[in-house]
């Protein structure tokens, strides 16, 4: 794999993308956020975006939400342009779970409510009705996340890891085309990350599930079953492609500027320093 972040796979043909950012910029100021990233993601594919802070994660994912325009370049979301398409009819087909949205969700609202009210994109049921089918896909994404023996708990009540599975069943609760994980696993303690990586794994090894990108800092939240990565550093691609091929001693040592040794063992990635 070149300097370029060349992807070490075959470009799809278009059709079969969810994601397609063409030599997209992002400036705020004089500051770059994201520069020059070709980027694409195909509708099986699960992608991990890892970077040090300040890579531009963030800045990615927002645009891969539609929350967010790029200077230059162009990113199509689902078949559509950003900027050519009316983004309150194409966030509905994008499932997004961000630790932003935890602190909008009243804190009284119960857990089976704050997922059954991502049908009207709502945080916060109101008067609106939810018919017998919503209220079952709703109990059934409550209980693969766990959270069902907590199904009437207020949300201001859970912990960091409950709160982090509530809302990634709400993340699903509209049946996305595709889901975005802005780093599920930061603020968890060792069970919480574990049980929260298993569960990812076992979504993302689900051939129904829609394609999947997940931001994180760390290796180790890596779920098995994740076929691809894309590492930034300074807002530039590093590395892109099959994650064997991308999560290598040399990629992370330049991604992090440290020299760090990767280890895969029984599906799973850890780093230390080398």
């Amino acid at each position: 794999m070149g300097e370029s972040g060349e992807r070490t796979d075959v470009t799809p043909d278009l059709t079969d993308l969810v994601i397609r950012m063409d030599d997209v910029s992002v400036r705020r100021g004089p500051a770059t956020l994201v520069r020059d990233l070709d980027w694409s993601v195909e509708l099986d594919e699960r992608w991990v975006v890892l970077g040090p802070n300040g890579a531009g994660k963030t800045t990615l994912l927002r645009m891969a939400a539609a929350e967010l325009h790029p200077s230059a370049g162009a990113v199509h979301l689902l078949g559509e342009r950003l900027g050519r398409v009316d983004v309150f009819e194409l966030r509905p087909r994008i499932g997004f779970c961000s630790s932003a949205l935890n602190g909008r969700v009243p804190g009284d609202e119960i857990v089976r409510d704050v997922v059954v009210s991502a049908g009207y994109a709502l945080l916060g049921r109101w008067r609106e009705q939810y018919d017998s089918l919503d209220l079952a896909r709703a109990d059934k994404l409550i209980d693969a996340m766990g959270m069902w023996p907590l199904v009437s708990r207020p949300f201001g009540t859970l912990s960091e890891g409950e709160r982090k599975r509530t809302l990634i069943a709400r993340a699903l609760m509209a049946d996305p085309e595709l889901l975005l994980l802005d780093e599920p696993a930061a603020g968890l303690d060792l069970g919480g990350r574990e049980d929260l990586v298993g569960r990812l794994s076992e979504l993302a090894l689900d051939d129904t599930a829609p394609a999947s990108v997940l931001v994180t800092h760390h290796v180790e939240e890596i779920p098995p079953g994740y076929t691809h990565a894309l590492l930034l550093r300074s807002g530039g691609v590093v590395a892109q492609g099959l994650l064997a091929d991308v999560i290598t001693d040399e990629n992370l040592t330049r991604t992090f500027g440290l020299p760090l040794r990767v280890r895969h063992e029984d599906g799973r990635y850890s780093a230390r320093r080398g």
